[in-house]
């Protein structure tokens, strides 16, 4: 396993790196003895306070505060006063990507907890995302008030894992999720999609490593049952959550990660349950990139979801719109 582990990581990185692997292989006396490194992505928006929390989770706040966190419980050394938005990231998901996303809460008042996870972490569940997912529901027993659930494409399995967690560990956790006032699915991606969604995600541009990647992951998927049976527990869960927060789904009818067959059936079995859910479906939009390619659009379903479901925004905008009212009698007066 550690071999395979290093093939695949060599290919991974032969793809991030926009190497050609197949003349790499072939020509080997003829490549550099110097791999070029990738260049490094830029850090978030200046103004934004952003610090790990764990090596997955980060704390994004318009507050300066520098926080500590017990490992064993996740309760911080301070509270945090904002409402929190969990915003589960999509894979391999840049900072400066996740930050045009931040930005959106905290223009609205919230602190924000970016939750990543990497394709290791995906593809070997039990020591991987079912870690990540644990380390956030403890997080959110012990921190804050109210949450808002933000998830992207694979973030839909790591929220699917502390589901799984919350509900074998009910009289702890489900409490945390009666908090949950609002939840957002962008592009969600069921888990039954990992074949399709992991080789897009790490070889975007590259349809031999992708194709070589998807034909990994079938064998993967097949010797590896009991990973498989992981996936389609927390796949199973996420359809019939325990979570009954209004739900909005963004999505688009061209995306084959994000399928729309998929979140449909999850939509209407939610309905179903009585969870509120509102839906867009745009005809030809990117996979986690509906927002860059209909701002504004995307920003009012988002702030009106929020404002319809969430005190702190609801509150916010009736004090806006007295101040308006205000200024006007001003102006006539």
């Amino acid at each position: 396993m550690g071999e395979l582990r290093k093939a695949i990581s060599f290919t991974v990185f032969c793809g991030r790196s926009g190497l050609n692997l197949k003349e790499y292989a072939i020509s080997p006396f003829k490549r550099s003895l110097v791999i070029p490194a990738p260049l490094p992505s830029l850090g978030f928006k200046r103004g934004a306070h952003t610090q790990d929390i764990t090596r997955n989770i980060k704390h994004i706040s318009n507050d300066k505060i520098k926080l500590s966190v017990d490992p064993k419980t996740m309760k911080l050394n301070k509270p945090l006063s904002r409402p929190m938005c969990i915003m589960l990231s999509w894979l391999l998901s840049k900072p400066k990507h996740v930050m045009k996303y931040a930005s959106l809460y905290l223009e609205q008042g919230f602190d924000v907890i970016s939750v990543s996870c990497t394709p290791w972490q995906l593809m070997r569940p039990t020591n991987g995302v079912k870690v990540v997912a644990r380390d956030l529901i403890r997080f959110m027993a012990e921190n804050g008030n109210k949450f808002v659930v933000h998830g992207f494409s694979v973030g839909g399995y790591v929220w699917s894992e502390g589901l799984v967690y919350a509900v074998n560990n009910k009289e702890l956790y489900m409490p945390v999720l009666e908090r949950v006032e609002a939840q957002v699915w962008d592009s969600v991606a069921d888990i039954t999609a990992v074949t399709v969604g992991v080789p897009s995600a790490i070889f975007p541009k590259n349809k031999f490593l992708r194709n070589a990647m998807n034909s990994f992951l079938e064998l993967y998927l097949r010797v590896f049952s009991s990973v498989t049976a992981q996936y389609r527990r927390a796949s199973d869960t996420y359809y019939c959550t325990p979570c009954r927060a209004p739900a909005l789904f963004l999505l688009s009818a061209s995306d084959p990660v994000g399928a729309r067959p998929n979140i449909q059936n999850a939509h209407d079995t939610w309905m179903q349950m009585g969870i509120k859910c509102t839906w867009k479906c745009w005809d030809n939009s990117p996979h986690v990139l509906h927002y860059m390619h209909h701002p504004e659009e995307y920003t009012e379903l988002l702030l009106t979801h929020l404002r319809e479901n969430t005190s702190s925004v609801r509150e916010r905008f009736l004090k806006q719109a007295r101040e308006r009212e205000y200024e006007e009698k001003r102006a006539v007066a």
